[in-house]
């Protein structure tokens, strides 16, 4: 690409750094999660959410399990005002809540902010200012020293506030753009910061450090976290807590690596919404810890009920390959993958395995997935194992190996011509058109049965090609008998090869499935019949291979 030599570096890589968080591999606790759904998430909406629509999904995330959730920017409009004071008003933060408000370091913003959380029981006041080298000289104008002073006057500021506020006042800054500051002066300005907060074992204080644009590898992120918490003052006393934003498609990854390296807490939202790229999804991240055997302490197991209301009150999409969430994210459309996950989940049939089927890193029904619904899903890639799968799971019919094969190809032939996925109705729609009692040319219409010296003689009334006859025919067993009997009158010596029958459910009235395959000329012919009398069924079944075998030899 042209242009490359106009960009470079525009972190800062910290010294000093042992990066001895590199030999963890995994986190092993939950973080502190912070929903900035409704601030973040919401100022980067085409049309913000309306007063009702934050309400609805303030709802959503109390009851997903957030226990802080950054509610807004109250001095930024009406909306933020009066939705923060409504839920207060009207009660509507439960008692393990804590709701988080922002604010810049001017006075009449922070003023307008305590305002807005008058009577709240548990509110955290969250500051920021920015600091990177590109907003000093480009943005602001103003030394280092100028910024810090920025800083220290809305800490101050906000102590103030908080010795006649209401309530159990938590402080959080943010070193906006921390990723484009130098570590050492980003150090600096947040102690300077803590200085004057003065944060106690029961009255910590949040440093913040926002990935507010991704410029690094996530390694360099998680070395800038662990070089805050070793030069940071009072760490016993502080929670450092991660934002990252998803610039370089790296938020997941910053964030793993970031608590890995001493972050306590992360900020951000359900499936990564926010500015640009959006904000770090809590969502993968949550799940990606739980499919390692740790809690996350917050309840996704119902992600279609919490994709719809985001989706509503956000009027954005979720991708259908966003991790854990998308539609298509648990489906399988090849065969091998299709094979390999039938006989994954087969394997763990009655026992209390670990989870470990093949291609699906967590059991879709822990998050309100249906497996034969979002699983499985039949195209032209599909395979004999994910089509049989289907046709077991959701019609009862378990056919058996070689008809999976061969019910199989028919049906991805047909979802190659049509160039579409078939929904698991249609592909049963096609068994029972294509495979089941088929009589086109030939109905065996009535067959009684008789042994004679260790055979069985069947008289069959068959109808050919709309002629009616009877025929005797003697075999090994009923089937062989009805069998010889078709041969007498079509005149083709096929081989009967396969037959398999099974209840199609526990009932003692319940109907049964037969499936016969027979072989002429190099080929095989698969039938299957259904009737609740399991000889008529077989008949069928034998009948349905021979007209299949006959509509072929006449193409």
């Amino acid at each position: 690409m042209k242009n490359f030599k106009k960009y470079e570096k525009q972190f800062f890589a910290p010294d000093g750094v042992s990066m001895d968080w590199v030999k963890k591999t995994s986190i092993e606790k939950p973080p502190r999660w912070c929903s900035v759904d409704l601030r973040d998430g919401n100022q980067a909406l085409i049309i913000p959410m309306s007063l009702e629509e934050k309400l609805e999904f303030f709802k959503l995330l109390c009851k997903v399990g957030f226990k802080e959730i950054e509610v807004g920017f109250p001095a930024a409009s009406e909306t933020e005002y009066e939705f923060c004071r409504t839920i207060i008003e009207q009660n509507l933060i439960p008692d393990d809540v804590t709701i988080q408000v922002l604010t810049q370091s001017r006075e009449h913003i922070i003023a307008k902010t305590f305002e807005a959380i008058k009577g709240a029981k548990h509110a955290i006041v969250h500051l920021y200012n920015s600091t990177s080298v590109a907003q000093r000289e480009q943005v602001f104008r103003k030394s280092k020293q100028e910024i810090i002073d920025i800083a220290t006057f809305g800490a101050r500021l906000c102590k103030q506030y908080r010795e006649n506020a209401e309530g159990k006042i938590t402080f959080e800054y943010s070193p906006e753009s921390f990723t484009g500051t130098e570590p050492e002066y980003a150090a600096e300005i947040c102690n300077e910061v803590i200085s004057i907060w003065e944060p106690t074992v029961d009255d910590k204080v949040i440093i913040n450090l926002p990935v507010t644009v991704s410029h690094s590898m996530p390694h360099v992120y998680a070395n800038q976290v662990e070089y805050m918490c070793k030069n940071l003052k009072n760490r016993e006393n502080l929670i450092i807590s991660l934002h990252p934003h998803n610039d370089r498609g790296c938020a997941v990854a910053d964030s793993e690596m970031g608590l890995l390296a001493g972050g306590d807490r992360i900020e951000g939202t359900l499936f990564g919404n926010g500015e640009r790229t959006g904000n770090v999804d809590i969502i993968t991240l949550a799940l990606n810890m739980y499919s390692q055997g740790i809690d996350p302490e917050l309840d996704f197991s119902n992600l279609p009920e919490i994709t719809e209301v985001y989706e509503k009150v956000t009027r954005m999409h979720v991708y259908e390959r966003q991790p854990y969430s998308g539609q298509l994210v648990f489906a399988a459309f090849s065969g091998s993958h299709q094979d390999a996950i039938a006989k994954g989940m087969k394997y763990r049939e009655g026992t209390d395995r670990v989870w470990n089927v093949p291609y699906l890193p967590i059991d879709p029904s822990d998050v309100g997935r249906v497996y034969e619904a979002d699983v499985i899903r039949i195209n032209s890639q599909s395979g004999k194992g994910g089509i049989g799968y289907v046709m077991e799971t959701q019609f009862k019919h378990n056919l058996p190996p070689k008809m999976r094969e061969a019910f199989g190809y028919h049906v991805k032939s047909i979802s190659d011509h049509q160039h579409r996925e078939l929904q698991p109705r249609e592909v049963y729609d096609i068994f029972i058109r294509d495979f089941v009692n088929i009589k086109t040319n030939i109905d065996v219409v009535k067959a009684t049965y008789l042994e004679e010296n260790g055979s069985i003689r069947a008289v069959c009334d068959v109808c050919y090609s709309g002629e009616m006859s009877s025929v005797i025919s003697l075999g090994n067993g009923r089937l062989d008998a009805v069998s010889n009997a078709v041969k007498k009158i079509i005149g083709i010596d096929y081989a009967l090869d396969t037959y398999t029958q099974h209840a199609l459910d526990e009932k003692t009235t319940s109907e049964a499935a037969s499936y016969v395959s027979i072989k002429y000329d190099g080929k095989t012919y698969w039938g299957t019949g259904i009737d609740s009398d399991i000889i008529v069924s077989s008949v069928k079944a034998l009948v349905s291979a021979v007209n299949i075998m006959l509509s072929d030899r006449s193409k």
